[in-house]
């Protein structure tokens, strides 16, 4: 990769940070997949907000899906450069420590493990590890 596009990927990796949703949505990623629903119940906002960050950091090259029947699954796609794998490595580990962003994690355990208790889950699927 050249030092310019290795400099455009990696100011569009910091743009893509710069959000509080998309790093919420990037925190509940973290080493697992999830449908679009799970953000919407978690993050308590709009599906059609949900989404535009996740095209958003779908086009910055960040998240990948997997489509399985009506359901589209979510999950980090690392980059392959080193440096900005660390970037996105470190972004990550510096959430660890968020309040809100463990709060919304336990929300996903809750929501995983009683998936029925929240009308916008139904029938959704249970979010799964992520294979890396």
């Amino acid at each position: 990769m050249t030092a310019r596009g290795r400099t455009e990927q990696l100011a569009q990796i910091f743009t893509a940070l710069s959000d509080p949703t998309r790093l919420r949505i990037l925190n509940l990623l973290n080493g697992r997949e999830v449908c679009v629903c799970y953000f919407v119940e978690i993050l308590n906002e709009p599906q059609p907000k949900i989404s535009r960050h996740l095209a958003y950091l779908r086009s910055a090259g960040m998240v990948a899906t997997r489509k399985e029947g009506k359901w589209v699954h979510y999950s980090i796609a690392w980059p392959e450069e080193k440096d900005l794998r660390k970037a996105l490595s470190a972004a990550l580990r510096a959430l660890e420590d968020d309040r809100k962003m463990q709060a919304d994690l336990r929300h996903l355990e809750m929501a995983c493990c009683s998936p029925q208790k929240f009308v916008t889950l139904e029938g959704a699927p249970v979010p799964a590890r992520a294979v890396e």
